[in-house]
């Protein structure tokens, strides 16, 4: 012990003589990594030399000076008016399309995205091709932006995108002679788009980008900006395909309310081939894919923004690997209510569509029952880990961390639009005084479900905002080579032996009982909360289906409601999967 103890003295003499002496001699400045409080200013274990030149220093002092001021920068202001100035206007051009559809066609929307698609795809190519590349362009990586998990669902999806644009192709194609080529063209770009910026996130979501900072905001401002065009379009036509209208309704509100998905109103025009059907709903049902890959690629961007100069720790984050040993419960009974739900899903398809008003109740009777019980259990499962984290008592992580600032966000955010349609079936149910055993099934869905958000938001929450736990779970028996030398096949064998002599056996322990509890509700949470995502997005519209909300708010006032809030709740659904699976690994 005294040998060791003087060699570690002698080798800390020697690193500190070491460093004086190339600090004296060669100008480098050695940097620890520490943490200035007051600045808020996170700096990295770096060694700068003269070799470098003086370039790395005055970047590293202009990344610390844009991070405290980034509040004054014009590119911070500037980016902010490119995102709301093309989210407006495409907001006008949306509702132009819908409700005008003679001045303002579905054509005219889609010449306005070409606008802000073809611009945004070459600032891609030349942040890859230029920005990047520069020798001091990206010095820093934000280990919590872009999580594998994140983008290869980012790539699921827009390989689906990519797919739904193949058949739109096939599909309009079918109608060249009579209607603009702008309907072929739209989606040849926009595969384009979805290639290159899959790429593009791929390669740097993580980045904090130190040079060109004002152009990089502008450039992710506007990629974000055509993502949330992209996203906003999506869910009107598939809003206006799933509208279930009422007998009632005058066809010309109908025929103009369906124009923008349509062939801008000429009915004249007539496909040139057969498939033109087949191609139609197989795009309509790839929609949903769509829809998600836009909101991933605007929640990566918005990270990226946020990470435009700044300073973060490079310390690798502690690597969480997915596995589902010790845990079973959870997954069995997540796809239980998956498969219950999946089959639920197909009969309420099948008989809403019927025509026969028994088998529609039958249908409606059948698919609040499954949420019920779904949600139910969901709720008491969610209850229950948040007495799970009470007892555990891990202490939240500490730090700036956008990317779960923004989960956060989202999370509350997009909740709202289930809030919304939860409460207007709450008041229209109990206004029409509870009528009937399907009435009372849609009041029970909707009350828990609002107790279940609650809940599930409380959840996933306080799961992501803890300390990761960073012991390593397999421990290592040592035994010493002498007592086993005796034994051929111990002698023989290629069991790897530490450098003191002894044969290292990796063993497995078990999860302590609240991770494991932990655990196994993340995943029911989340296998639930698929089903949950799958049956909206695919086309149950239980709120057209059950008349009561139109009797009772009208056609018009419903159809906003439902439109409005639906698709948020279901990003919501697809979003609190992501958060969960963050939470299943760190638990």
């Amino acid at each position: 012990m005294s040998q060791d103890g003087h060699s570690g003295v002698a080798s800390g003499m020697n690193q500190e003589t070491h460093a004086s002496i190339l600090s004296s001699l060669y100008g480098m400045e050695i940097e620890t990594g520490k943490k200035d409080e007051a600045d808020g200013v996170q700096h990295i274990s770096t060694i700068h030399s003269p070799y470098r030149g003086q370039r790395s220093a005055s970047v590293a002092l202009s990344s610390i000076s844009t991070w405290r001021d980034r509040a004054g920068s014009w590119g911070w202001v500037l980016s902010a008016f490119i995102l709301i100035n093309v989210l407006i206007l495409g907001s006008a051009f949306v509702s132009g399309s819908v409700f005008n559809g003679i001045h303002v066609t579905n054509t005219h929307l889609q010449i306005f995205l070409l606008v802000i698609i073809v611009p945004t795809t070459v600032w891609m190519l030349f942040y890859k091709a230029y920005t990047c590349r520069g020798e001091e362009a990206v010095l820093y990586k934000d280990v919590h932006a872009g999580p594998v998990w994140l983008r290869g669902g980012l790539v699921l999806f827009g390989v689906c995108s990519l797919i739904m644009d193949v058949f739109k192709i096939a599909y309009y194609v079918g109608y060249t002679h009579c209607q603009s080529p702008v309907k072929i063209v739209f989606p040849v770009v926009q595969a384009v788009f979805i290639l290159v910026q899959t790429y593009f996130l791929w390669l740097h979501a993580k980045d904090c980008v130190q040079v060109q900072r004002n152009v990089t905001r502008c450039g992710l401002m506007l990629t974000l900006a055509t993502n949330l065009m992209l996203w906003m379009t999506a869910v009107t036509e598939e809003s206006l395909h799933q509208t279930v209208y009422p007998d009632g309704t005058n066809q010309t509100s109908r025929t103009l309310l369906l124009r923008a998905a349509a062939s801008d109103g000429d009915s004249s025009c007539q496909c040139s081939h057969t498939s033109c059907s087949i191609f139609e709903q197989a795009y309509y049902y790839l929609y949903p894919f769509n829809i998600e890959y836009s909101l991933f690629a605007s929640a990566m961007t918005y990270v990226m923004w946020r990470n435009v100069g700044r300073l973060v720790d490079d310390h690798p984050a502690h690597e969480h690997r997915f596995h589902l040993r010790d845990v079973l419960l959870g997954p069995a009974g997540g796809l239980v209510v998956l498969v219950a739900g999946l089959a639920t899903f197909v009969v309420y398809e099948v008989d809403v569509s019927s025509g026969d008003q028994e088998k529609r109740d039958t249908a409606l009777t059948l698919y609040y029952i499954t949420n019920t019980v779904t949600i139910a259990l969901m709720t008491m499962v969610t209850v229950a880990g948040c007495v799970i984290y009470r007892l555990e008592r891990r202490e939240h992580a500490s730090g700036k961390n956008p990317t779960r600032s923004l989960d956060m966000g989202l999370l509350v955010g997009s909740s709202m639009g289930q809030f919304t349609v939860s409460y207007f079936t709450v008041v229209a149910v109990l206004g029409t005084g509870v009528d009937g055993h399907v009435n009372a099934l849609n009041l029970a869905w909707s009350v828990i479900t609002l107790l279940e958000l609650c809940v599930q938001n409380v959840f996933i929450i306080e799961g992501i905002r803890r300390e990761p736990h960073h012991d390593v779970r397999r421990a290592s028996i040592f035994s010493n080579l002498l007592a086993l030398h005796a034994q051929e096949d111990r002698r023989s064998s290629h069991v790897p032996t530490s450098p003191r002599g002894s044969i290292a056996i990796p063993v497995h322990k078990p999860l302590p009982w609240k991770r494991k509890i932990l655990k196994e509700i993340a995943a029911f949470l989340l296998l639930s909360n698929i089903i949950l995502w799958i049956m909206p997005a695919f086309g149950a519209r239980p709120q057209f289906d059950n008349p009561i909300g139109t009797e009772f708010y009208q056609f018009n006032m419903w159809v906003a409601v439902v439109n409005v809030g639906l698709p948020f709740s279901i990003f919501y659904r697809m979003h609190s999967v992501a958060s969960l699976f963050e939470v299943y690994l760190t638990s």
